[in-house]
């Protein structure tokens, strides 16, 4: 049986990057592996975006309101069959979409790589996330560090450079001035006391 998988980190922790080594993998060892974003991810359009500088184009854009499970089943009776599902920017899922991933790698054996954010900027979770952190069959942490050197577990919204702590759960990092940096929980309370 294939499994479901949540790979999570703080911004800037290589979630993008390590999709597209994955990516990679497969087709080298030619598999057929694809990719899924949501729609609600308008940074790089229909490309998932690396800070690296790399970018690759994605097979699946999923909406607020699809049934994952019919739109996977109409690209593989196009495409053929794949070995393995890659999800970019996991947390802007919604449950029932998680739950369809859940289902396809159970049901149709598919093995289905999540990778997103746990909390937003003020530490609430989103949605995607939560359930995943219920019922993906593996969790693994991605790791990157804070300005001060201790690791990085949470994310500062900055809106022309500046911390912010209240607004929209859902602002793309690029748009609108808005900006994100991984920190440590002391750093992250530091600069919340600040603003």
């Amino acid at each position: 049986m294939a499994k479901l998988y949540f790979r999570y980190g703080a911004m800037n922790c290589g979630k993008s990057t390590a999709l597209m080594q994955v990516m990679h993998n497969y087709h080298e060892q030619g598999m057929k592996a694809i990719i899924i974003k949501p729609y609600t991810d308008t940074k790089g359009g229909d490309r998932v975006v690396s800070r690296l500088g790399i970018d690759k184009k994605v097979d699946l854009l999923i909406r607020a309101d699809d049934n994952v499970n019919d739109i996977l089943d109409t690209y593989m009776n196009k495409n053929g069959s794949i070995d393995c599902i890659l999800v970019d920017e996991a947390q802007f899922f919604k449950r029932e979409h998680i739950d369809h991933f859940f289902e396809i790698a159970v049901k149709k054996n598919i093995p289905v790589i999540c990778y997103g954010l746990r909390t937003d900027f003020s530490m609430r979770g989103f949605e995607g996330s939560e359930r995943l952190l219920l019922i993906a069959h593996s969790l693994e942490e991605l790791k990157t560090i804070c300005r001060c050197g201790h690791k990085a577990i949470l994310n500062g919204r900055k809106i022309d450079g500046k911390f912010v702590f209240e607004g929209d759960q859902v602002a793309i990092d690029g748009e609108n001035h808005v900006e994100y940096e991984s920190l440590c929980a002391s750093c992250y309370f530091e600069f919340k006391e600040k603003a």
